[in-house]
């Protein structure tokens, strides 16, 4: 019963990482917080026993789940995908993003009047928020379209530098998530562009449980809780904060490789 307590109130950190887009550590920490705080009220953890950091990078985000004590990830689908395998990832839930949802489509955009035949992206370079995870973007996003092998596939935060790269008839194209290309429209080049293919639905973000740390029974709470959050007072404006509304259980592809 004392070992019980023991690790029910044992502190582990919750690692956030969100590569590709803005935003520094500093200012999204006081977010973390009170997420940590809401979710762990939510499992009926004790106070202060789960704490959160975040990391703009992926390698930061990779050195700071390489701590013993980092035994949960919340991470984009991209992240996952890429190094799902090699930190032991397993899904507790999936992220409802604020205005997407719980999955998205991810969108291939080029200039307009390009052909639409992926040969003719050889040697091109393709920028992406989810360029770190060029598995991601080949076996995911464009999993029916065969990006050719000597596309260079890079990352930025910067899209829309990107895309007036592309109106501008650069040799480059752009993968946008959901949200960026909803914006297409109403860029003053839009002219200049066309979406070539999109992906399938795909989940957005995952909260998972790195390499087995976290003891199956408090893992369970944890997803249960994650399931209530946004039902108690004061938990929409915690998550509107980290633009979420809530999680789902998750609902993988069936291409994804099994961490």
């Amino acid at each position: 019963m004392v070992m019980s307590l023991f690790l029910m109130s044992a502190v582990v950190t919750l690692v956030f990482c969100a590569p590709g887009y803005p935003g520094g550590a500093g200012d999204a920490q006081p977010f973390v917080d009170k997420f940590a705080s809401a979710a762990s009220a939510a499992a009926g953890w004790p106070a202060g026993s789960l704490a959160a950091v975040y990391d703009p990078s992926e390698q930061g985000g990779l050195a700071k789940l390489g701590s013993p004590d980092a035994a949960l990830a919340f991470v984009p689908y991209a992240f996952f995908v890429q190094h799902g395998a090699e930190l032991h990832l397993t899904p507790l839930a999936q992220a409802v993003i604020t205005g997407v949802g719980p999955r998205e489509r991810w969108t291939l955009v080029a200039k307009a009047g390009a052909t639409a035949d992926p040969t003719a992206l050889a040697g091109d370079t393709l920028l992406s928020a989810a360029g770190y995870a060029p598995d991601f973007v080949r076996r995911q996003a464009l999993a029916a379209w065969l990006l050719p092998q000597n596309v260079k596939i890079e990352s930025t935060g910067q899209i829309l530098s990107a895309l007036r790269r592309i109106a501008s008839g650069e040799p480059v194209v752009a993968l946008l998530d959901q949200t960026q290309a909803a914006a297409l429209p109403t860029l003053p080049f839009a002219a200049e562009l066309k979406t070539v293919t999109q992906s399938g639905l795909l989940p957005v973000a995952l909260v998972a449980v790195v390499d087995n740390r976290l003891p199956t029974a408090r893992a369970r709470t944890l997803q249960a809780g994650l399931l209530e959050l946004g039902h108690a007072a004061g938990d929409a404006e915690t998550l509107a904060q980290l633009h979420l509304q809530g999680f789902v259980l998750p609902e993988l592809p069936n291409s994804t490789a099994a961490p």
